[in-house]
């Protein structure tokens, strides 16, 4: 495990407010959904809270012959939670196993963004600042703040792959899974695309697209001032019915999503769908400099392709258009790679605190690493593009 460091100082705090959103954010670098504003609109929304289960203990590193503040070197999104939802790295089978084994799983320790399965990263680093120093102080941080809790385990997920190769030189338990990303291979447009697909596929895409349009539905991305208070108000009503339908939780709420068009407009591209002059479908999204991540999509009904359209085709529609690398399509879904997102390994890591506990997990992760790369490489031969390999995702 790593060391800390007489060089760093430590605080946990309690409320990412009480951390300047510059002095964070030169530590973020440009993903979304580790930045300040966005953080900040999940605490003050009421959407991650200790009253909802995501009490935060972000960490701060910085320098003590600077500090508080001046001297930020490091930082990194930290909650103690009382369950396991709204994490899309699933472990309540461990956390069964443990307590019918007379122990406590909860309270545990949470690096993540809440209810985001984005890649991103989660250790966040001062560009001045000394990379490995800063990362295994923050690592050496989070195990001393899991033990003064009393946590059962510490989890790190959706870390990109230099991150997770990292924490696994520190002893952390690695865990791999999959999602499907769209890359951009220089298209011109849909069309060139679309030219790359084999022609089953690029048939039924069409015949998609083509019902949506001929239903009368109009589609529209939004960005910056372009998004109204009436689209968060419509959105956050799709949001909150596609919830009800689907499973039952809504995490996030309307204050959220207003907090999200006040303070981050620009960094989202909002999908509207219009059907005789009313709002009646959505899919919110935001992006960085190279990728456009989808992130939440509803409806007030059932309109067939709609949801394929909103999500996956304008979104590929919008990356081509803006210049970016990569479309992430969310959690799970197979059925996407028939719509050209293809197979790509998301990480986690793990510390447990029990040894018990931990060899079982550790067991069963090496087993279930081995067959989640068989998958993905099975998956993969299900591409829908001409090449045999097709032309696969990079940014894991």
């Amino acid at each position: 495990m790593p060391d800390g460091s007489d060089s760093l100082a430590v605080k946990v705090v309690s409320r990412i407010a009480e951390v300047p959103a510059a002095d964070w954010d030169a530590c973020a670098g440009g993903n979304p959904f580790v930045s300040h504003a966005f953080l900040d609109a999940l605490e003050q929304s009421g959407s991650a809270t200790a009253e909802t289960g995501w009490l935060p203990q972000h960490l701060v590193l910085e320098n003590p012959k600077t500090g508080p503040h001046g001297g930020l070197l490091g930082c990194a999104p930290l909650y103690l939670k009382s369950h396991s939802y709204g994490e899309y790295v699933f472990d309540w089978n461990w956390a069964d196993a443990y307590e019918r084994a007379g122990g406590r799983y909860y309270p545990k320790l949470q690096c993540s963004v809440p209810f985001t399965p984005a890649t991103g990263p989660r250790l966040l680093v001062n560009p001045a600042a000394d990379r490995a120093e800063v990362e295994a102080g923050l690592v050496a941080a989070m195990l001393e703040l899991a033990r003064r809790h009393k946590a059962s385990s510490l989890h790190i997920t959706f870390p990109p792959k230099a991150q997770y190769d990292t924490l696994g030189e520190y002893g952390l338990l690695q865990r791999l899974g999959v999602q499907y990303h769209w890359q951009n291979r220089g298209y011109a447009d849909f069309d060139a695309f679309l030219a790359e697909l084999a022609s089953r596929k690029r048939k039924a895409i069409k015949k998609e697209r083509r019902k949506v349009a001929e239903s009368g539905i109009r589609l529209r991305p939004l960005s910056g001032g372009e998004i109204e208070p009436r689209h968060w108000d419509a959105f956050h009503d799709f949001y909150m019915a596609t919830a009800d339908r689907k499973w039952g939780q809504p995490y996030l709420t309307r204050d959220f999503f207003h907090l999200l068009g006040e303070r981050l407009a620009d960094k989202v591209v909002l999908v509207m769908a219009d059907y005789d002059d009313k709002l009646v479908a959505g899919a919110l999204n935001l992006k960085s400099d190279d990728t456009l991540y989808g992130r939440n999509w509803g409806s007030l009904g059932e309109f067939r392709f709609l949801h394929f359209e909103t999500c996956y085709y304008q979104a590929i529609d919008y990356a081509i258009a803006h210049g970016l690398k990569y479309v992430e399509a969310g959690a799970q879904g197979e059925h996407k790679i028939q719509r050209g997102y293809l197979p790509t390994p998301t990480y986690s890591a793990h510390w447990i605190a029990d040894p018990g506990l931990s060899h079982a997990v550790e067991e069963f992760l090496g087993r279930e690493r081995r067959a989640m790369q068989r998958e993905i490489d099975a998956l993969g031969d299900w591409s829908p593009f001409k090449q045999e390999d097709g032309p696969g995702c990079e940014n894991a």
